[in-house]
């Protein structure tokens, strides 16, 4: 059975730091493509970050470029999304993406950015 469980969201102020993981099972997570996208409300889902199978090249969105870090764990089948000056436009749920050869998708878990 694939799953993939997102942590560490929750409240925190503008300026704060979270760092969410997702942790993956069923299949085989060192071939896959992690990504993280979110979605605000009202709002599309956007890609946040990528980081290829071997954790050699990465990819982020220019909203959060030079904040956000990913970065991957393949003996702990696990993706990390390390978000440091968090601004209020980054509140949204944040969605843990596995990508190719198949796509899987986690529950989500939610990140509030309030004073």
């Amino acid at each position: 059975q694939v799953q993939l469980v997102e942590s560490g969201g929750g409240l925190v102020q503008p300026g704060g730091s979270l760092r969410l993981s997702c942790a993956a099972s069923g299949f085989t997570f060192s071939i896959y493509t992690m990504r993280w996208y979110r979605q605000a409300p009202g709002k599309e889902r956007e890609l946040v970050a990528f980081i290829t199978p071997a954790g050699g090249s990465t990819m982020y969105a220019e909203s959060v470029k030079g904040r956000f870090t990913i970065s991957r764990d393949n003996a702990k089948n696990t993706v990390y999304l390390q978000m440091n000056n968090l601004k209020p436009e980054d509140t949204a749920i944040y969605y843990c993406n596995a990508y190719r050869p198949l796509i899987f998708w986690g529950q989500g878990t939610q990140v509030t950015v309030s004073s």
